[in-house]
């Protein structure tokens, strides 16, 4: 069971996501709905995504198309920059690299801690 926090920090312009664990696809519909709902009242382009992967396991294949959406949404939205915090974990970062090369984001790092 995969589960998620967000925290927006408005002075710093920097919306924080932190998610562990195994997503379900269900799991990933929810998140998604509380980040559209979180993103709803900020000014996306003038704010950067830092998303704290460190907790999260490798997704499951039937969890990756969410994934992907969530990517996509990330990109569409505008953020001017996205970060993926993660634990050194080859087959996530692996991982994450391919979902964001499939939604071509091109504004990503990630970064292992």
């Amino acid at each position: 069971m995969g589960s998620f926090l967000i925290n927006v920090d408005k002075e710093a312009k920097v919306f924080y996501a932190e998610v562990e664990g195994t997503f379900s696809p269900e799991d990933g519909m929810k998140s998604l709905n509380a980040y559209k709902e979180a993103v709803s009242a900020i000014h996306i382009p003038e704010y950067a995504i830092d998303i704290d992967c460190t907790k999260l396991n490798v997704s499951a294949p039937d969890a990756l198309p969410l994934l992907e959406a969530n990517f996509q949404q990330f990109k569409n939205d505008g953020f001017h920059q996205i970060t993926f915090r993660i634990a050194k974990n080859p087959i996530l970062k692996m991982q994450l690299s391919r979902v964001a090369r499939t939604v071509q984001m091109d504004k990503y790092e990630i970064i292992e801690q």
